[in-house]
This record gives structure tokens, sequence and C-alpha cells, in this order.
């Protein structure tokens, strides 16, 4: 999310700034040097001369106790936090906020971001991202509502226990909300740096350390700056120099609180998080900061799910965790390759792998490998760190997760192209999903841009993408950089799968949305999945469950929708977005011969798919056109 700069509304967390202040690297970490000596003996030698005596308790007939002493800088913050600001309303600060704001509503939270559009969708009735269950609590903590009437043992309403005021805003004024903040948390976009030193592994703070300056500038003293975006180990030390350069001598505290949120989840991770770290300095003040923000989730999560640790093991553990993910991926990504020059399948390798309690089957799904904006770029920033440390070998180890991630769809095109008899001249091909994920709008590093890269290679007549959530005008910005003049012409997005596969000559699909999985022989259903984009603006009353309450919503006082909003020009050209099953008997009828379809994703029912005149090809998986192949 780039928070000084406009960016595109509907890639929250994008940024194209092509300046740095240049690469974190080991020396800027608080492992190299502590940053006020008054933090390293614990209380300033003012505080024993101008405070009063300390307080004498009886605690045995055995002596007196004298209670330890309190600096001031301590007390700045032990204070209750009443004032929330959230620098970035993307993918990490929106729902974020939506949540803290659900479970404190005596805190007011503000969510701050220079995109104005961005801003404006927020406070429409279009969020400019979909996760389930968001629409429903920013409505709640954004437009107010009311408890919904309980009954009691007899069966008998009664009254309403209390009504809830708005307590989340969203706003483009920083230097306001900044300046009656209790606490800041910083969740703007940190992406891979494409210049300099370090391309390609470094972090690009420009846009981070923008927000930082601006919260030096108009936060009092006392606030606690918090890190929700992913970054460097050490940036809790570079954040306190530079709010040492702009205010010296100023009470501030720095946490670490990485965010462990999956798209298409982002809502269910926040409300039952299995972990939060909190990473603070090793002081009276730095516990105290980190008690704070522990009791704000502590409204909803269980103390014993709240670690506190220092700053630099909270920043490393997050880059771990992805990393971590990403080599299972990659690992039975790399046996798929193995599989399809044999005769094994590599589901079944992955059930049997994962039955060992020791590896567990998660993320051991062979497809196309992974996208989106967290995996490789932390990979990426892991593999820098080891560098810099002088650990080749290490830092060797962690690039091939990436490297395998990039070959495996690299492959996978080419299979296409092979399968076609190296000819896509005139051809119409199709692609299914666009997205990263499932079920999100987010196309951000998606696996579908390096497949298409591949295929324009050979001169198709037509890209046609269709993908159940995105919009057109993110797709397209996202091909933006591997199309020219040749090729631009070539691709289009459609409102549905059906157009998007007439007279198609092969259908690909690139991500696991819910409607490419129907069995093509069972009847298509209505999915039970809700709209994507929710574009009812006449929905003024609704009853809710939201983590044990229920809620009734106050007429929505959200502003009228701009000419420009993309939400609703995407609903008068295909209208409402639904996760409804695409019937693949349709497609079929629809498509030329030989009527290939490329299972990047392992979602299609095989022998169903030949009972409609399909050829499939898999990544790794039996099929009767795989097989006769060899």
């Amino acid at each position: 999310m780039d928070f000084l700069s406009s960016s595109p509304a509907a890639t929250s967390d994008d940024s194209s700034c092509d300046d740095s202040a240049g690469p974190i690297t080991p020396d800027s970490s608080p492992m190299f040097g502590a940053s006020r000596v008054e933090d390293l003996i614990g209380t300033p030698l003012a505080h024993f001369l101008n405070s009063p005596k300390p307080d004498v308790n009886v605690l045995s007939a055995g002596g007196l106790h004298f209670a330890p002493p309190v600096s001031a800088r301590e007390l700045s913050f032990a204070k209750p936090v009443r004032h929330i600001a959230v620098v970035g309303a993307g993918y990490v600060g929106g729902p974020t906020a939506a949540v803290i704001a659900l479970h404190n509503p005596q805190i007011r939270v503000e969510v701050l971001d220079k995109d104005q559009r961005r801003v404006r969708r927020w406070n429409s009735p279009h969020l400019p991202i979909h996760e389930s269950g968001l629409l429903d609590i920013v409505r709640v903590t954004r437009d107010g509502a009311s408890l919904s009437p309980r009954e009691n043992a007899n069966g008998q309403a009664q009254v309403t226990l209390a009504e809830r005021v708005p307590n989340l805003f969203f706003t483009t004024d920083s230097q306001t909300s900044l300046a009656k903040a209790d606490m800041v948390l910083l969740a703007v976009n940190t992406p891979t740096k494409t210049f300099g030193i370090g391309a390609g592994r470094a972090t690009n703070m420009t846009t981070f350390d923008a927000a930082v300056k601006e919260v030096a500038l108009y936060t009092r003293p006392g606030t606690v700056i918090v890190e929700k975006s992913t970054v460097p180990c050490g940036t809790a030390q570079r954040v306190r120099q530079m709010l040492d350069a702009v205010r010296p001598e100023q009470p501030f505290e720095i946490l670490s609180n990485p965010e462990f949120l999956s798209e298409g989840s982002a809502v269910r991770n926040l409300l039952q998080p299995d972990r939060v770290l909190i990473g603070s300095a090793k002081t009276p003040s730095g516990r105290r900061a980190a008690d704070s923000l522990a009791s704000v989730y502590a409204a909803w999560v269980p103390r014993s799910r709240i670690l506190e640790i220092d700053a630099w093991s909270s920043e490393l553990a997050k880059l771990v965790s992805n990393a971590m993910l990403a080599q299972r991926i990659s690992s039975i990504n790399s046996i798929s390759a193995i599989c399809d020059r044999t005769g094994a399948d590599v589901d079944e390798i992955a059930k049997s792998a994962g039955l060992d309690p020791r590896i567990g089957p998660q993320f051991l799904k062979a497809g196309l490998g992974f996208g989106g904006s967290c995996f490789r770029k932390d990979i990426a920033s892991l593999t820098y760190l080891a560098e810099s440390l002088g650990l080749p070998e290490v830092a060797h180890y962690w690039s091939q997760v990436n490297s395998m991630n990039d070959w495996q769809r690299d492959r996978f095109a080419h299979k296409v192209i092979q399968r076609m008899e190296e000819n896509l001249v005139g051809k119409k091909i199709a692609i299914l999903g666009f997205a990263f994920k499932k079920n999100t709008g987010d196309t951000r590093e998606s696996l579908a841009v390096d497949v298409i890269r591949v295929l324009l290679q050979e001169r198709p007549g037509e890209i046609a993408i269709f993908d159940p959530c995105c919009l057109s005008e993110d797709i397209m910005r996202e091909l933006e950089p591997i199309l020219d003049t040749t090729t631009r012409d070539r691709v289009h997005v459609y409102p549905d799968a059906y157009q998007a596969c007439e007279q198609a000559n092969a259908v690909v699909i690139v991500n696991d949305s819910d409607p490419f999985k129907r069995s093509p022989g069972k009847k298509s259903r209505k999915s039970s999945g809700s709209a994507v984009i929710d574009t009812s603006s006449e929905q003024e009353t609704k009853d809710i469950h939201i983590d044990g309450s229920r809620f009734s919503y106050q007429p929505c006082q959200s502003p009228i929708c701009a000419e420009d909003c993309p939400d609703c020009q995407s609903t008068k050209t295909r209208g409402t977005i639904s996760l409804e099953p695409v019937e693949w008997a349709r497609i079929a009828y629809g498509m030329k011969e030989p009527k290939w379809a490329f299972d990047g994703r392992g979602v299609l029912d095989v022998p169903e798919m030949e009972k409609l005149g399909f050829r499939v090809d898999t990544l790794g998986r039996h099929t009767a056109s795989r097989l006769t192949a060899f």
C-alpha cells in the first residue's frame, strides 16, 4: 500500500516508487546497539533528583519493601489506548483496523491513506478489497449498529442492551489523526527493490520511510509506533533513528507486530489468530508499550496466544514463517515434475506424506506455485539477509525455493505449447482465473502474468481472460509490463467464462476459484458463497452474527458512489459478481476441436471432463491424455 503517493484503488499496497533509502543490513539491527542511554540504565538520574520518595509497603514482619522507581518515560507509555491511527488502507491495514474497532468500541480507530479514491471506496457501499465477512464488520464499526434483542430463559425478548456508535473512520487527513493518536500502526507497502544494490532481494523502504517521517512530524511524545508491514530485520532500530532525527530526545517506543494473514481468510485469521507476536525493546518503557498493545488484542484474543518477544525475533519470525510455507509448495512441485516423467501421481504422494504427523497435509498440493505479494518477497528478503551476514550457503538454499516456483510456471506454460503442437498462431487460449489466490480480487504478482507472457511469445490469435472476482482494469494494469503494441490487442478480459471460452482451442486454469471446481457431470446450482463485491446500496438493515454477538445495522450513511466507481462500472457490464459454478458442458459445446483443458491447480474432475470430449493435462497427475503422450 502506497501511503504517501496515489496508487490504484484495487491494488492497495502496490507501490510504483523507484527510489529507495537503500537496503536494510544487519548493522542497523537492535543487536548492534541501544538507542538511548536511559534505555540501558532503566531510570534516568533526573527522576531520582526530582521525584518524590518511593512508596513504602509493609510486606511482612521481616521488613519493608520500597517500590521500584518508575521513570517519566515509562509512565508516558502506561496510559490507556483511546485513539489508534492505522497508516495504510490496504489488505492489512483495512481488515486489521476493522477487527480492532469491533472488539474495542471504546477506542477510536482511524485509517489513513493519501489515495482519495481508495478512502472513498472504504467509505462507500463498495470496499476496495474483498474478504469474507469484512463488509459486515466494517458496516457495524463504520456506520454504527445496535445489539439485537436477546431472549431470556422464558423465551421473552429482552430490551436492546446497547447502541454501538461508529468508531472506525477512513480519512486522508493524516496530520489531524496522527496528532491525536496514542498508538500508530504502520501498514504500508514494502515491496522488493527492482534497482540498485540488492535489486530483486532487498526491501524497498521508500513508502515505509516516508510514512515514518510523517508520523515523526505529527505524533505526540509518548506515542507507540507499531510495525504491521512486513519489514527487514532491524527496522525497529531504523524507525527509532528516524524519529530521533526529527524529534530528538522525545519519548517514542517502537513495536514489531507482524501480520499472519492469508488472503481469502484474513477476517477469520484476525478473529481467531493462532498467535500474536509483539516485539519490543527489552527496557521498562518497551515492556510498557508492549503491554498496551497486548491489552488491545486481549479484548478478544486469549492471553496465552499473545507472545511478547524482542523486536529482532518478531521481525525475523514473519519472514521465516512465510519462507517455510513456500518451501513446502516448491518441494511438492518439484516432485510433480518427477511424476510427469514417470507413472506416479503427485496427489497420491502428497496424501501419503501428509499422513505422517511430523509432516502434515497442509501446503502439499502441487500446482503452479505461489504468487502474491508475500512469499516471494519474504524469501527474497531472507536471502538478502543471509548474504549480508556472510552466509552464502543459506542464501542459496532459500533462493532455490523461489527458483523452483518460477520454473514450475514456465514448465506449465511450455507444456501448453508442446501439447498444442508448438503452434499457437491464430488460436484462442482462454485463461480461467487471474487473481493470485482463489476467491480474492488481488491481482498483484499473479501467476497468470508469467503464463500469459510465455504464451504470447507464440503469437496466439487471442488470450481471453475471465476471473470471477477481479475487475478488468486491475487485470490489464497487472499485464501492462508484458504487453507491447503487437500484443496489447490480443489480450481481452471477458465478463463471464462462457464468452471467454467461446470458440477457444484451449482452456488454461490458473487459480482454483470455487466456480471452476464443480464436477462437470453434476447439474450446476448456485454456490453458497456470498457476492464478492456487494453492490446493493439499498441494503439498509440486516441482522448478523459476528464472533458470538448479534448486531443490527443502522441505516447506512455511506456517500453515493462517484461516477468512476469501478464496482458500479463492473456491475453495468456483467452484473453482481458471484461464485456460481461454471457449466463445463456448456463450455465444451462452444469450443473448437480438439478441446484442450490444462489444469494448473488440480481442480478438475478429469474423468468427467474427458467424457465431455476434453483432452486434459495436469501437473503430475494421471490423465488419459498425459499417458498417451509418452
